[in-house]
């Protein structure tokens, strides 16, 4: 053996070992085998998702179709990783390979496909065959069945609809014509929700990724504590803060549980919270990084392009609402610990707050890069791919917050693992929506919901909001998201509901899964580190969030909140909610300064909904101003009573 090789063996063996995932079940060959190859489709994933966000030379469907076959191989590669038995990690290695065939095809054959009016041929046919396949492995084993049978249905429409009578019956479409819309056009599986999942929702979770390596996480918890520590029951200050902050530049909650409630979940329990409450806290606060730019759920991306504005007015819009959500936790928060007596975290203060600042501030200078960038008219693309430059020049800065090429790698393998649920849930529900664009089933649902209620908008919102709910329940925000803005959007637009509203509107129904049973992934996973149990934590949950299914139903009457209409009446929306938010919240919560005896708990409730009178903000209507205005005068004297008693 050459020096050079010696040399380089145990730099290689470093790397490997740096690189090697999870599964004690397999054999160390096979695992770093699989490892590599993993890393590999990342690293070439986020090398195609960063040339096309920044420059943008590649073909919509070719762009899509290899980033979809990338992330789908290293999918499969990583089930067959952890499959527990050996018939499904078989399957999982072979279709690996098949399913970057899509991408290269179309790579290759774009010309050709185009020329022929993108009808499928045989070849195109098997490998559509090995794209199903695969699409269905997937979601399967990352997203669940729910999805699959949507999925299943949707095809089974499209080729059998000839046999359903009536209006909702078709002519039946063959194989064929399924195969040329959802894989050789940008309709289907490769449509818009794919193109989001390319350009936005990968390129941003790859740079909060990158900003949690270099450390700016660490930084949002110390600035939190250093905010709130000192305040009564400052630990759950600390976790609601640091939990939203770290939202803004991930937008996943669960994400953020596993994160931050490893720190702060403890702490809390540290300080008197039960572990029920210290878990509720925690996910009530980390599903707060979906509704607050500037980076929000995978969703809002998708928002943006369908209904074809700046994903900067998206953020804008829901800037007010995510304030407001924030505010009543952080209020309910502080009347928990208030009521239950907690004390302080004596660790924490302005000190802290000062050496944070002074020491690791410069960390935060790629989300202040982010927001300049998005003011100065960049695209969100280009803005986040220079956001990324400027953590990686920032980041030699001191040795702690330093990133090698290793630490590059990683990140890029870990974004393509945290977004393979979603790329595959947009996958599937590209399919649902391509059939459903394809027979006109849509229109026809949408139509069918506005006979439904009635024609009353009250009747339309709360209809919306169950099924907006329960589809939450069962498919990945993204995916319901989509669902919903085909299916129930057009027919909140039909009533006359300017278009962001109605969309922020399922927005957030489809979002408020995370907490609310039985499904509540972000309250599950709190709960799997404070041992409490995993239901009473969603409901406590739920309470401490309530503002999350209230506040869709103050848009139709307070568009305002989304900065829709003139300055005076967004000021005055958000006035007007931010006084009844935080009186229902002190309500529910029976704590301001001292206990809240239960008849000024009761004036709190009826002034709050009062203020909140579902009417025209700037309505002169006589009744309107004096149910507002008692409003008012029942919340104020609540707190001047109970601020005389402290």
């Amino acid at each position: 053996m050459t020096p050079i090789l010696r040399r380089s063996k145990p730099v290689l063996t470093g790397w490997i070992e740096a690189l090697r995932l999870e599964a004690p079940q397999r054999s160390p060959r096979e695992t770093a085998v699989i490892s590599l190859l993993v890393a590999t489709l990342a690293v070439a994933a986020t090398a195609l998702v960063i040339y096309g966000a920044y420059f943008g030379l590649i073909t919509a469907l070719i762009l899509r179709a290899m980033f979809f076959s990338l992330v789908a191989a290293g999918g499969l590669l990583l089930v067959g990783l952890k499959a527990p038995w050996l018939w499904l990690r078989a399957l999982s290695y072979a279709l690996a390979p098949v399913v970057l065939l899509p991408g290269l095809h179309i790579w290759d054959s774009y010309a050709q496909i185009v020329r022929r009016g993108g009808m499928a041929q045989d070849l195109d046919m098997w490998i559509f065959a090995g794209l199903m396949a695969a699409l269905v492995l997937l979601i399967i084993r990352s997203v669940g069945w729910a999805l699959l049978v949507l999925v299943a249905l949707a095809v089974g429409y499209a080729m059998f609809g000839d046999l359903i009578p009536g209006e909702y019956g078709h002519r039946g479409y063959t194989l064929t014509r399924l195969a040329s819309m959802l894989m050789l056009s940008t309709e289907g599986i490769f449509g818009l929700p794919m193109g989001v999942a390319v350009q936005y929702i990968f390129l941003f979770a790859l740079l909060g990724g990158l900003l949690m390596k270099i450390g700016t996480g660490e930084v949002f918890v110390d600035i939190a504590r250093g905010l709130t520590g000192r305040m009564r029951g400052g630990p759950g200050l600390t976790a609601a803060l640091s939990s939203t902050m770290l939202g803004t530049i991930n937008g996943s909650a669960v994400a953020n549980v596993v994160t931050t409630g490893t720190f702060t979940i403890p702490l809390m329990k540290r300080a008197g919270y039960s572990a029920t409450l210290a878990g509720a806290i925690e996910a009530a606060a980390s599903s707060a990084g979906q509704i607050l730019p500037p980076v929000m759920g995978a969703a809002a991306f998708l928002m943006a392009e369908i209904i074809r504005v700046p994903y900067a007015t998206i953020a804008l819009a829901a800037l007010i609402p995510g304030l407001l959500y924030v505010l009543a936790l952080m209020i309910a928060v502080w009347a928990e610990a208030g009521r239950l007596g907690l004390d302080r975290d004596p660790q924490a203060g302005f000190a802290l707050l000062k050496e944070t600042l002074l020491k690791r501030g410069y960390l935060l200078l790629p989300l202040i890069g982010l927001v300049g960038f998005l003011a100065l008219g960049y695209t969100p693309t280009r803005a986040a791919v220079l956001c990324m430059v400027v953590a990686l020049v920032i980041s030699p800065w001191r040795r702690e917050t330093r990133v090698g090429l290793i630490a590059l790698i990683q990140v890029c393998r870990d974004t393509l693992v945290a977004t393979l649920p979603i790329v595959t849930a947009v996958a599937a529900a590209g399919v649902v929506i391509g059939v459903l664009n394809l027979t006109g089933l849509a229109l026809m649902l949408s139509g069918a919901i506005v006979d439904l209620s009635g024609s009353s908008m009250l009747a339309l919102l709360a209809l919306t909001a169950v099924v907006s709910f329960f589809l939450g329940m069962g498919l990945p925000t993204s995916a319901a998201y989509l669902l919903l803005a085909v299916l129930v959007a057009p027919a909140l637009t039909r009533m006359g509901m300017e278009p962001v509203v109605a969309h922020m509107f399922i927005f957030y129904y489809g979002l408020v899964s995370a907490i609310t049973p039985p499904v509540a992934l972000a309250a599950y996973a709190a709960a799997s580190i404070s041992g409490a149990d995993a239901n009473k934590t969603a409901v406590e949950a739920v309470r401490l969030g309530f503002v999350k299914l209230l506040v869709p139903f103050l848009f139709a009457t307070m568009p305002g909140l989304l900065m829709v209409g003139s300055g005076g009446e967004i000021v005055v929306s958000a006035a007007l909610a931010t006084a009844g938010i935080a009186g229902l919240t002190l309500a529910f919560g029976g704590w301001f300064l001292a206990p809240i005896p239960g008849h000024w708990r009761l004036a709190a409730l009826v002034g709050a909904a009062l203020v909140l009178w579902p009417a025209p903000v700037l309505s002169v209507e006589p009744l309107v101003l004096l149910a507002r205005g008692v409003g008012l005068f029942l919340l104020a004297a609540m707190v001047w009573r109970q601020a005389s008693r402290a």
